[in-house]
């Protein structure tokens, strides 16, 4: 039944992109996850741990911000908007029915991906290692993620035609991409002792590894255009070849040859 709630809450939000395909993954998305937080914070008021309710409130702290910072950037950017034009489709040709199953398909991601945190607080699980772990690494991710966006966004204000070298962008090429790994990787993990039976893993399994393959593919996306952009400068060469893609400390340097990654 709870599942079924977050699925509701899912399709419910993310329906804003019938007005505008792309939103069904980004604005959608972002304020998604926020809902699901807040319906899991009502649903389970009574069963709430410290540590299921930070996490909770970490799912609306992740999708108010990813949600706000798209917006934000969708109205005032104006390369932004290029960009996903060139990339995106704005959905005008797209059949009806292919756009209600895309809708379908966003919200049942969006619920397997928070499904650890339901699955612990409806199998009434106690608060152990494995939960206060994933907790952690969630908070890490958040915390990577939103710094890793607004370095991008300062240092483009000021240098709008060089390519993001600077703070955690020396760590990894895609540090906002290795925040949202991290922060769903927590919340995977956070589920490890509380989950009951095939269906519950699953669930679980399907939404992790869902969104680390479409984190993947937005690094390759993210490659392509850079090389595109940037590939006759000395310093972007040197730059990608001596820093990983989206792993730290793991020498990978380039996905753009995997086609099979879509992001």
């Amino acid at each position: 039944m709870g599942f079924l709630v977050m699925f509701i809450v899912a399709l419910v939000i993310s329906a804003i992109g019938f007005r505008k395909f792309v939103w069904f993954i980004s604005l959608g998305y972002g304020f998604s996850i926020a809902g699901i937080g807040v319906a899991l914070l009502a649903m389970f008021a009574a069963q709430l741990t410290p540590v299921t309710a930070i996490m909770a409130v970490l799912l609306v702290i992740y999708g108010c911000r990813l949600g706000g910072y798209l917006l934000i950037r969708e109205h005032r950017s104006a390369s932004y908007q290029a960009t996903m034009k060139n990339e995106i489709k704005d959905g005008s040709s797209t059949p009806f029915l292919v756009k209600i199953l895309v809708w379908a398909a966003c919200a049942l991601l969006y619920a397997c991906e928070t499904s650890p945190v339901l699955f612990r607080l409806s199998n009434n699980a106690t608060t152990d290692v494995v939960a206060v772990v994933g907790a952690v690494i969630m908070a890490v991710g958040i915390v990577l993620e939103s710094v890793a966006d607004a370095t991008k966004n300062r240092f483009k204000q000021q240098h709008p035609k060089r390519f993001c070298d600077v703070g955690v962008f020396r760590l990894v090429r895609c540090p906002n991409y290795l925040g949202e790994v991290l922060t769903w990787t927590g919340v995977f993990v956070s589920g490890w002792t509380a989950m009951h039976g095939i269906w519950q893993w699953l669930a679980a399994v399907a939404g992790w590894a869902c969104i680390v393959w479409i984190m993947f593919g937005g690094a390759r996306r993210l490659e392509i255009r850079q090389t595109k952009n940037y590939d006759d400068n000395p310093e972007y060469r040197a730059y990608a070849s001596h820093t990983p893609i989206l792993i730290p400390f793991v020498p990978l340097y380039s996905v753009a040859r995997f086609k099979w990654l879509v992001g």
